[in-house]
């Protein structure tokens, strides 16, 4: 009994520890899923007594955590100290990595971008590149105003994907050199920043999901059409990324009908857009955007690429939605913002191909997806990391 009663003993002050942080870390939760509450409201909404939500109040208070944001006035009682999470408290770096643009936004806690550049990839060599995502998001952190060490985790969106075992991306055919290993753990030494990477268009699925259309859906499936193809897949708010993170790489799929061998992507890409519109008689130096703004103005030639292009994304929506069946499809990415053109052929063509009847909507977000789903994924992190450095220092 005296040697239990001792390890009782022993045990106890670790307990009332982890107790306490589960508190904290409830009402941390509450608040900031709901918004800012008095002590009675979150006594309320968590089954903790009054005594208990004061105490672990005046302790997240004590590390930083949370601020006084204002007072509520009831028609009866004493007036109440509302109470919210402090969104300086710590921050996140998200980048987006792509072919013509870099991306990069330092956010608070609450999500709340705080600073943010967009410069062109001019970059001619992978270690040029990775030169110019690390001064890049030096400078954007700088002119945050906010102290380096307080940027606590950040999250890259690449093409391609990223092989943790040997340390580099794999299938970014548009960036030349990108594959060579090591460039991220370069940037993440450089840095002095826990850095995660990911795939762009599963960060855009997470963006939309997070910030724009796809908030509520039960699974949908975002479709980045640039200068690739490729897919993110968001089930119940989670990211499916397959058993080797190549889940959504619909580039890779076959495309019939033609001479030699052809993936989807040769198909369903700016390329493919510019491509089909020289075929149809336009010349000079275009970009997918220049035939998309000349289909606008009624140029025959355009129109049938887009026309095309929408016939071509069809196949695309059809086949995701055979082997998902999301109830959402979003169509994102630089082809994706000309949508008003390519939605109606795009359903006409869905009507003839398959029975499977998923909506079809544009991305909200646009050019930021990838960038907000970046920012998105390390404040998940960003938010962990900050309660445990700043609870285990009170």
């Amino acid at each position: 009994m005296a040697a239990g009663d001792v390890v009782e003993q022993q045990e106890q002050p670790w307990n009332r520890q982890r107790l306490r942080s589960t508190n904290e870390r409830l009402l941390l939760d509450r608040l900031r899923a709901s918004g800012a509450a008095s002590r009675a409201q979150l006594a309320r909404d968590t089954g903790l007594s009054k005594p208990t939500v004061s105490s672990a109040l005046a302790s997240l208070e004590s590390a930083g955590l949370v601020r006084e944001v204002g007072t509520h006035a009831p028609e009866r009682g004493r007036t109440a100290v509302l109470y919210a999470p402090d969104p300086a408290a710590g921050h996140a770096l998200g980048i987006d990595i792509g072919r013509s643009w870099l991306r990069v936004a330092v956010a608070d806690l609450d999500g709340t971008l705080v600073a943010r550049s967009d410069v062109r990839n001019r970059a001619r060599s992978s270690g040029a590149l990775a030169d110019l995502v690390v001064t890049t998001a030096r400078q954007v952190v700088a002119g945050s105003g906010v102290a380096p060490e307080e940027v606590v985790h950040a999250v890259v969106g690449t093409p391609g994907v990223y092989d943790e075992k040997q340390r580099r991306v794999r299938y970014a055919m548009h960036l030349p050199g990108w594959g060579r290993a090591g460039l991220f753990d370069r940037m993440r030494a450089e840095l002095g920043v826990p850095l995660e990477v990911h795939n762009d268009a599963n960060l855009a699925a997470l963006g939309e999901y997070t910030y724009g259309v796809g908030a509520g859906s039960r699974l949908f499936a975002y479709i980045l059409i640039g200068t690739g193809l490729g897919m993110g897949v968001v089930g119940d708010g989670r990211l499916f990324t397959g058993a080797h993170g190549l889940a959504g790489e619909i580039g890779f799929l076959p495309w019939p009908g033609q001479q030699k061998p052809a993936r989807l992507e040769d198909a369903v890409s700016g390329v493919a857009v510019v491509e089909a519109a020289r075929r149809f008689g336009m010349s000079g130096q275009l970009t997918a955007k220049a035939v998309f703004d000349a289909a606008r103005q009624g140029n025959d030639s355009a129109v049938r690429a887009v026309r095309l292009e929408g016939e071509r994304i069809a196949y695309t929506v059809a086949a995701a939605a055979a082997v998902l069946d999301p109830d959402l499809v979003v169509l994102g990415g630089g082809v994706g913002h000309s949508v008003d053109l390519l939605l109606q052929p795009v359903r006409d063509n869905l009507r003839v191909l398959t029975p499977l009847r998923p909506r079809i909507a544009p991305s909200r977000l646009g050019e930021d997806a990838v960038l907000l789903g970046a920012v998105a994924t390390a404040l998940d992190t960003a938010r962990d990391v900050v309660f445990e450095r700043r609870s285990a220092a009170s």
